[in-house]
């Protein structure tokens, strides 16, 4: 099983893998805690239109039931870090009068390159 690249479409990101053994292609959406949304192909272009019908699948089913439908990668991130590192974040956020995850955010956006 080797992982090639990343389907997109409607804000969800998915796997694409190849299964040798089957001689097919596989993948499942990124980022889902909850639910999972997978699809297969024998081909690139049978595995993105299983790809994109099972998102809307999703949608359609969510809207259907009158849920909300989960996106993957929340946006809430529970981190472990040196209590030092934790210290200077929280006094860098009262020096400044931000808050801790203001600062954070900052810091990766730097780190990424997203800087506005």
């Amino acid at each position: 099983m080797n992982t090639m690249d990343n389907l997109k479409y409607k804000g969800y990101i998915g796997t694409v893998e190849y299964n040798a053994a089957d001689n097919c292609l596989f993948g499942k959406v990124e980022g889902m805690v909850k639910d999972s949304i997978t699809y297969e192909g024998q081909s690139i272009t049978e595995l993105k239109a299983d790809f994109e019908s099972a998102i809307d699948s999703y949608l359609e089913g969510c809207e259907e039931l009158g849920i909300k439908p989960r996106k993957a990668y929340s946006g809430t991130l529970n981190i472990r870090i040196p209590s030092d590192i934790h210290c200077q974040i929280a006094l860098k956020a009262k020096q400044t009068g931000r808050s801790i995850n203001a600062i954070i955010k900052d810091a990766l956006e730097n780190q990424l390159n997203l800087s506005h």
